[in-house]
């Protein structure tokens, strides 16, 4: 395994290897990012979240649709006012090609981390406890909202409810976020007050992480040598 184990070392490498690859300007390296993050899910032995990555692509059609036509530079092609540059559409991959290769990476490292051990990783960071508090209890409570926001939506249904682009649809579904916000807040309140018939101190009490491994320092200052060459690569 090339990866740290250590879900901090994880964390500070990722965000590292992000900030490296986000100033990359040419199509060459951030190619290289791509076939980079591919490599590491091979030698990783993990499979490609390949349909995370069709919803991706496909929000990046938008930007293929319009910034090779507002970026000024030689026209490869020209229809009355619709200029495609060359300038565009090469900012335009170099743009796909950092987000594909971030979000492949996120996936990588963090896509089986369950919540709480991210949410004990971020603390021994030293992040606030506040933070790590909302981390924690949106992890646990986006279910209930989830099945929350189904039944309100099946109780429309059986109304006979159908959407539409009418002023009728638009105010149904103001209704409909109206309403959970309202019940998110009660069930917010609902909670608090178990917690303080529990005596919660507000903290959750975990154990200190054991310090990282030399495997894991290996690891993640690999990753961040790998940023490291991609991004000189770029300026040279």
């Amino acid at each position: 395994m090339i990866l740290p184990d250590d879900l901090r070392l994880r964390l500070l490498a990722g965000l590292g290897l992000l900030l490296l690859i986000a100033p990359l300007a040419h199509p060459g390296p951030a190619a290289a990012a791509v076939a980079a993050a591919l490599a590491l899910f091979a030698a990783e032995r993990r499979a490609v979240p390949w349909r995370r990555l069709w919803h991706l692509e496909a929000f990046l059609l938008l930007l293929l649709l319009t910034l090779p036509f507002t970026v000024p530079g030689p026209p490869l092609w020209q229809w009355g006012p619709l200029r495609l540059s060359a300038e565009g559409l090469a900012r335009t991959l170099v743009i796909g090609l950092k987000v594909t290769a971030s979000v492949l990476l996120l996936a990588l490292l963090l896509g089986s981390a369950e919540p709480e051990r991210i949410g004990a990783a971020l603390r021994s960071l030293g992040l606030p406890e506040a933070l790590v508090r909302i981390h924690l209890g949106l992890v646990r409570y986006l279910g209930l909202i989830r099945d929350e926001m189904r039944r309100l939506q099946e109780a429309m249904r059986l109304r006979a409810f159908r959407p539409r682009s009418g002023w009728h649809s638009w105010r149904s579904y103001g209704h409909l976020v109206g309403m959970m916000l309202v019940r998110a807040h009660a069930r917010a309140e609902r909670v608090e007050e178990a917690m303080r018939l529990r005596h919660a101190s507000g903290r959750f009490l975990r154990p200190d992480l054991p310090p990282p491994a030399l495997r894991d320092w290996r690891g993640g200052a690999l990753l961040l040598a790998l940023g490291a060459g991609l991004l000189w690569w770029d300026r040279t």
